[in-house]
């Protein structure tokens, strides 16, 4: 199993690359989405876990997704976490990951991680311009998750831009490929893909 970890800041196209790289290489792959593992925090209000800052890395339960990738490795089926972004919990239902040829983990703050990194074979960082990037979050929070956008606002100012410039920027030194421009890069994206395909053939 080849193991390719796919970071960068929120709206940055991670997600567009991901599926650019996928359209070019010819295997089974998996996904496993950082998002999903937000820490379940039934005993909070509704008011209080939308205080909760969700960019800081102790917001995320990293030794399950850490769990999860070495399952997987060894062959075995996952259940992955569902999470309801509307109400700041995770679903009562879990999605079944099946081990595949490629694994691919996607997240922010996956290479802010030591012992998350250690599990990739390939770090791909895709660096997008913020106010890209801020358009993007806008659009995304406010159609997908219901949110308004004076707390889209109000949630960059506090805690995204602040935890991107502490955590997710500076993760961007462990990266083996830089993607600039997210998923119109095309040169890099064949990068990637013609290095995911030499190492499906060792």
């Amino acid at each position: 199993m080849i193991v390719l970890g796919i970071a960068g800041g929120t709206g940055s196209g991670k997600t567009t690359v991901t599926g650019a790289i996928l359209e070019k290489v010819n295997a089974h792959t998996s996904l496993l989405e950082q998002d999903a593992y937000y820490r379940d925090m039934p005993e909070l209000s509704l008011d209080e876990r939308a205080k909760v800052n969700y960019d800081h890395p102790d917001a995320i339960e990293f030794s399950l997704l850490i769990q999860h990738i070495k399952t997987l490795k060894k062959g075995l089926p996952i259940a992955q976490p569902i999470y309801d972004f509307t109400n700041h919990l995770r679903k009562k239902e879990t999605t079944t990951v099946k081990p595949a040829r490629i694994l691919i983990v996607e997240g922010i703050l996956i290479f802010a991680i030591p012992e998350l990194r250690e599990l990739f074979d390939m770090k791909i960082f895709v660096d997008t311009d913020d106010d890209e990037r801020l358009l993007r979050r806008i659009s995304r929070d406010m159609e997908e998750r219901g949110r308004s956008f004076e707390s889209v606002q109000e949630q960059y100012r506090k805690t995204v831009k602040p935890m991107h410039l502490e955590f997710v920027e500076p993760s961007k030194r462990y990266a083996d490929v830089i993607i600039p421009r997210g998923g119109g890069n095309n040169v890099g994206i064949d990068m990637v893909a013609s290095r995911l395909q030499y190492l499906l053939t060792l």
